[in-house]
């Protein structure tokens, strides 16, 4: 299947997360043409967090995080096209070529590719043990070398690099984490949170370095032997996970006229400024309500779904502007973190709850007005700060603080 001259109604380029729920949402609003969806990946659609968590720790097999079996796509009548990397888009003649040459006609094409993990640049970054946990692929390559490895240091202190330290920490694994800042999660959260994990991961025994820089991945026999720091202290290991973030994959639409930099630019209904040409998801660029408005790309599973339902309801004739709260979560040993709202630009920060009961919140204040909550292991403030986040509640910062009192009933006060 899926032979060059080939078109269809709706083609989704992408087959993560964002893509899979566009054909999903499509059909659920009885979208009754032809939908296909191209991926690089051999694998039906499949959830991306877990790669890091419950698939790396061996706690789940590849097909229980399947976004849908097989025969779902099949009775859907969504073909799959896998295994083929899109290469150049033509809008004017709407269609896109792979690098295998397989040509690809489309009516409206969904940009839902993601991005690629960021490498190191230095010597050393493409040695055998050097890893990233983007794909399946990555995390399988990174597993079967588990039982011949002693040591991991882990580069970059983000969500996936913290959560791939505590998998591999509680393996048994002696685990080094460099953070370049002065420390991790940096970019994500305030400082209370990042000293609560920093503290967290010490105590499971992994060693947790901040301000610190790479210099190079040392080898031996072609293999990663250890990892040379500015200082030049060398950190011996058989391991290396690279953690420094993604670059968004938009080069195919950019190089055919698309707006964008950082991503592709989209307006307030997925639109790129290529006819019939919509993103979504981590490689999507759009102006969020959540972030006062600022031009943003949003890497989380929530962004890619609302978005993916923002484009099927565009394509079915009932635009609705996507303007979703962000959420996230992160699984490190037996916490459970929750993100409601976006914590950039914050000026306050509230500690709700005592962090060495290892239950507590921190409630982010911008000109007295809630944007944000991180919850750990507090899965009733997460759920009732929602609405203070909707809202922008203008609440006391000690009447946030008293843990004896419900969110609920502050948001109705």
């Amino acid at each position: 299947m899926g032979v060059t001259g080939e078109r269809f109604d709706v083609l989704i380029v992408g087959g993560g997360h964002g893509g899979a729920q566009a054909a999903v949402a499509l059909r659920q609003r009885k979208f009754a043409g032809t939908i296909a969806i191209v991926g690089d990946e051999p694998e039906l659609p499949y959830e991306r967090p877990p790669l890091s968590k419950d698939y790396l720790s061996r706690e789940k097999e590849f097909e229980r995080i399947l976004i849908r079996p097989a025969t779902f796509w099949a009775e859907k009548q969504v073909e799959m096209l896998l295994g083929h990397r899109v290469a150049s888009v033509d809008p004017a003649a709407h269609r896109v070529t792979a690098a295998d040459g397989m040509a690809i006609g489309y009516g409206t094409l969904i940009w839902a590719t993601g991005g690629s993990p960021r490498r190191l640049t230095c010597d050393g970054h493409a040695l055998a043990g050097v890893h990233a946990v983007r794909t399946r692929a990555d995390v399988d390559r990174l597993m079967g070398e588990l039982e011949t490895t002693r040591r991991v240091v882990v580069i970059g202190g983000g969500y996936i690099g913290l959560e791939a330290a505590a998998v591999l920490s509680k393996l048994e694994k002696q685990v080094t984490v460099l953070e370049a800042l002065p420390r991790v999660l940096a970019r994500v959260a305030g400082e209370p949170l990042s000293r609560f994990y920093e503290a967290e991961h010490r105590a499971h025994g992994v060693e947790v370095r901040l301000g610190a820089t790479v210099s190079c991945i040392e080898e031996r026999d072609g293999a990663v032997s250890g990892v040379r720091l500015a200082d030049g202290e060398v950190l011996p290991c058989e391991m290396v996970i690279v953690g420094i973030g993604i670059v968004p994959a938009v080069e195919p639409l950019l190089a055919a006229g698309a707006t964008g930099g950082n991503g592709v630019d989209v307006d307030a209904f997925c639109r790129t400024s290529l006819p019939d040409i919509y993103a979504i998801g981590d490689c999507a660029a759009h102006a969020n309500g959540f972030a006062g408005g600022a031009h943003i790309r949003l890497e989380s599973v929530q962004n890619a779904n609302d978005q993916a339902t923002t484009v099927a309801k565009a394509i079915m004739g009932e635009p609705v502007p996507y303007d979703a709260v962000p959420w996230f979560w992160s699984n490190q040993y037996d916490l459970k973190l929750q993100t409601v709202g976006l914590s950039t630009g914050h000026d306050q920060v509230v500690l709700r709850g005592d962090t060495a009961t290892r239950s507590f919140s921190l409630l982010y204040l911008k000109q007295g007005r809630v944007i944000a909550l991180d919850c750990v292991n507090a899965t009733r403030d997460y759920v009732q700060g929602r609405a203070l986040v909707l809202a922008g509640s203008v609440i006391a910062p000690e009447r946030l603080a008293d843990a004896s009192v419900p969110l609920k009933e502050l948001a109705t006060a």
